[in-house]
């Protein structure tokens, strides 16, 4: 099982000091990946279903995997999830490339749709849409990153003789993870992604889940280049060799654990990422 740490560009982690510190202990600790959340926004005052309060610091993804990858050499650098339909697929492309490359090919490419409305409508992007443009801003990205003469046409987002260099350093591409618990996101990540991914999951949700996707499969024809679908879940509560195994029997691949307290003082998280890797035996 790979195990993965979630949120260091969050709450009180989200400043250089500490972010050095904590992907540092990370990667000494044995752990295999480093994840980022995401906000763009929030919403002010906070009201359901936002699930972080106004205030809350999130430093931005983008932002946060150049950082990490300045100060690391081995994990993986993941974004869990980048809210896509909120973004410009072709800056998108360029700016992930761009820390594939700074990193040395270590970046996993984590996406999902987003489930708060007033979020959108700041943005100027119809909440709707955001499922379509999810799906259709993954190809175009795939597009950029793949092709001799990138031509893409979609109802969002059409594109034609450019290029976008460099290139990511993965071949084809960095892995595209599809991050939802809804049977459009187990036929998204189906059809467009290397891996999916659950986030706050118990082992019973866990289960239910990837009966959806193996549903999802029957449905959709999973185009045969990406592969077998990964599953990654970030569990809920402490985990242990015995949680392990028992994820591990439902084919989940990695965990990206949540840290206790969600973005505590710096002193909290490193005790969280030392005990954790001594108890799972990591390193």
């Amino acid at each position: 099982m790979k195990i993965g740490y979630f949120g260091f560009n969050m709450g009180p982690l989200a400043e250089p000091v500490a972010m050095s510190e904590i992907l540092q202990a990370v990667e000494r600790c044995g752990f295999e990946s480093a994840w980022t959340g995401e906000h763009v926004v929030a919403i002010d005052p906070q009201a359901a279903p936002s699930p972080i309060a106004p205030d809350h610091v999130m430093l931005d993804t983008v932002a946060a995997l150049s950082f990490a990858a300045a100060v690391t050499s081995r994990i993986k650098l993941g974004s869990g999830i980048i809210l896509l339909a909120q973004r410009n697929p072709l800056v998108l492309a360029k700016e992930l490339a761009g820390i594939d490359v700074l990193s040395q090919g270590r970046l996993l490419v984590g996406v999902g749709v987003g489930y708060v409305p007033g979020e959108f409508e700041a943005l100027g992007i119809p909440y709707g849409e955001r499922g379509a443009r999810t799906s259709e801003h993954i190809e175009a990205m795939r597009a950029l990153w793949t092709q001799d003469k990138p031509v893409f046409n979609g109802k969002f987002t059409s594109f034609s003789g450019i290029q976008s260099k460099p290139s990511p350093v993965q071949t084809p591409h960095p892995p595209i993870i599809i991050g939802g618990m809804s049977p459009p996101a187990y036929r998204r990540a189906v059809r467009h992604g290397s891996g999916w991914y659950g986030f706050n999951q118990s082992l019973e949700a866990a289960a239910e889940s990837i009966a959806g996707l193996a549903a999802a499969a029957k449905e959709i024809e999973r185009p045969a280049g990406l592969g077998p679908l990964s599953v990654f879940i970030t569990p809920r509560g402490t985990v242990d060799g015995d949680t392990i195994k028992r994820f591990e029997d439902l084919g989940v691949e990695r965990l990206i654990l949540l840290p206790k307290g969600r973005g505590g003082p710096t002193e909290r998280a490193v005790q969280f990422i030392e005990e954790t890797a001594e108890r799972l035996g990591l390193g």
